[in-house]
């Protein structure tokens, strides 16, 4: 049984398919089935079940991926650690967020800690979801994921930064624009810009709706959060969205102005929660750790 072997059959667990794994790693079906039937030989068990299309893995596999990763998971981070005292303070940050991540809530942090670690390699990866970061994190060396915090991941700690209100986001000509705030009554026979779906925050948005006995209705869709605010100051429709750092919210008495863009808030909703996932607290490197608390509310 070898590191290797383990990373293989972790991949092939993830993937459900061998073949797919072998694209991944340049090589053929036949040597990634190879790292599989050493370790179910050396077990005694069977790890994974062969499937007209693909392959699932057994209860003993769960087993043994569960104990993997987070084996595998410890080591890498361990290895890092052993490259950046080598390395003294000439080592990376390696951090995985959103397509708008960076420009909302990290430019002052990242030009903080550039002041205060000029020889520090700044690495960012771009996904798609939370989830995607989440996969990210676990599957790479990266150190750190900005994530909309949702249930438990195994394998994961989560750990809060900032609460995000909710707010309506219309063009400044709309006949809502000029309201201090707003009901969750007055979104309903609404026609919405619906947030990325199966996305934590769309998922959240759904839970309070639910909890507070309203169903909101959609006819646009878009991938981030940034399109939806667009689209909204352009006249193309209107947006329930988190209210982002750095935009300016109506308030009584006179609208806050962000070009064509009025956010009214919607005080019903349970704020949206957004913060750092790792691997482990306790097993992050200075260098991230610095950086993760210079991101701060």
């Amino acid at each position: 049984m070898t590191l290797e072997d383990l990373r293989v059959f972790v991949a092939v667990c993830r993937a459900g398919s061998l073949s797919a794994v072998a694209r991944e790693l340049g090589c053929t079906q036949s040597a990634v089935s190879q790292h599989v039937k050493r370790l179910e030989r050396e077990t005694g068990v069977g790890l994974l079940e062969r499937q007209p299309r693909g392959v699932t893995v057994t209860q003993a596999g769960r087993v043994l991926e569960a104990a993997a990763t987070e084996g595998l998971a410890g080591l890498d981070l361990a290895l890092r650690r052993l490259r950046e005292l080598a390395d003294g303070e000439r080592g990376s940050v390696r951090v995985a967020t959103g397509a708008t991540t960076v420009r909302h809530f990290m430019a002052d942090a990242v030009v903080a800690f550039r002041r205060r670690h000029p020889e520090v390699n700044l690495e960012f990866r771009t996904e798609s979801s939370s989830r995607a970061c989440f996969d990210a994190l676990t599957d790479s060396e990266l150190d750190l994921a900005w994530v909309t915090l949702g249930p438990p991941v195994r394998g994961i700690e989560q750990r809060p930064v900032v609460d995000l209100p909710w707010v309506l986001a219309v063009r400044a000509d709309d006949s809502l624009a000029d309201r201090p705030y707003a009901d969750v009554q007055d979104l309903t026979g609404l026609r919405l810009i619906r947030l990325p779906p199966n996305s934590t925050s769309a998922a959240h948005l759904d839970a309070c709706c639910a909890e507070l006995g309203i169903r909101l209705g959609f006819d646009t869709s878009v991938a981030d959060w940034d399109t939806a605010l667009l689209l909204a100051e352009l006249g193309l429709g209107r947006a329930v969205v988190p209210a982002l750092p750095g935009l300016r919210i109506n308030g009584p008495g006179s609208p806050a102005a962000n070009g064509d863009l009025r956010l009214i808030p919607l005080p019903a909703l349970r704020p949206l929660t957004v913060g750092w996932a790792v691997r482990r607290w306790d097993a992050l490197s200075s260098l991230a750790r610095a950086f993760a608390e210079t991101v701060a509310p």
